[in-house]
């Protein structure tokens, strides 16, 4: 098998014994992670839950190559990324990585088509192609109408539904999301829920979503509970 052929065939996100630590106070070291192994495979949805200050964001850091575990290693699509530079890093963050944050991050400036297309030309892809994709992704999220409008003129909801869509807009391999839902009220909460689940099953992404909400954790494929340092699988939907 062809190196092409082995990424081809991996699942989008693998950790292997990932570790971190912080420095903590004179000398002192505070482990966050003690050798999590997670997979997260092409059109699978894994909640990841556990208590405040176990270190979730710690791990969706790692995962989504914004930090650097202490040991361990992070594949994206087969691809070892723990030790890459910076500037690679970065690159396959672009290429194959989505992110959806508990606030949506539009640049405000911007109407709802424009902040999708902005990354999809800083990938290299041509204006009109870029708009082409961001009205579909609008249209799968359900704002196809309020494409020319800025985020100060969208709901909390529609913003973030936005979000979801700048998301997708370069196809990542997998989505990243760290509370996406946690700001908002609980029935707009369940809508955007919805349409992210939608679009992923549309899309057939995996994801990684970071939830404090057990009735949105159950509706996943799969939850795994960051419990002392390591990952529990405690749910898998049938």
């Amino acid at each position: 098998m062809s190196n092409a052929d082995a990424v081809n065939v991996a699942p989008p996100l693998a950790l292997r014994n990932v570790r971190h630590t912080y420095k903590e106070g004179a000398g002192g070291l505070l482990e966050v992670l003690k050798g999590v192994d997670l997979t997260v495979n092409s059109g699978e949805i894994v909640a990841l839950v556990g208590q405040s200050g176990t270190g979730k964001s710690t791990l969706l850091h790692i995962a989504g190559l914004l930090e650097r575990p202490t040991a361990g290693e992070v594949d994206v699509g087969g691809l070892p990324c723990a030790r890459m530079s910076d500037s690679e890093r970065t690159r396959v963050r672009r290429e194959r990585m989505g992110f959806v944050y508990q606030f949506h991050h539009l640049l405000p400036e911007f109407s709802a088509v424009e902040n999708i297309v902005l990354p999809q030309m800083i990938a290299g892809k041509s204006k009109s192609a870029a708009r082409s994709r961001a009205l579909e992704l609008l249209d799968m999220v359900g704002l196809k109408p309020r494409a020319s409008h800025r985020p100060a003129e969208l709901s909390g909801g529609e913003q973030q539904r936005v979000a979801i869509a700048r998301a997708l807009a370069n196809e990542p391999m997998v989505l990243m999301a760290d509370e996406p839902t946690g700001n908002l009220d609980l029935h707009t909460a369940e809508t955007v829920f919805a349409v992210l689940v939608s679009a992923l099953r549309a899309t057939g992404k995996g994801a990684l979503i970071a939830t404090h909400n057990p009735e949105l954790a159950a509706r996943m494929d799969r939850t795994v509970t960051l419990i002392d340092g390591v990952l529990v699988q405690t749910g898998l939907r049938t």
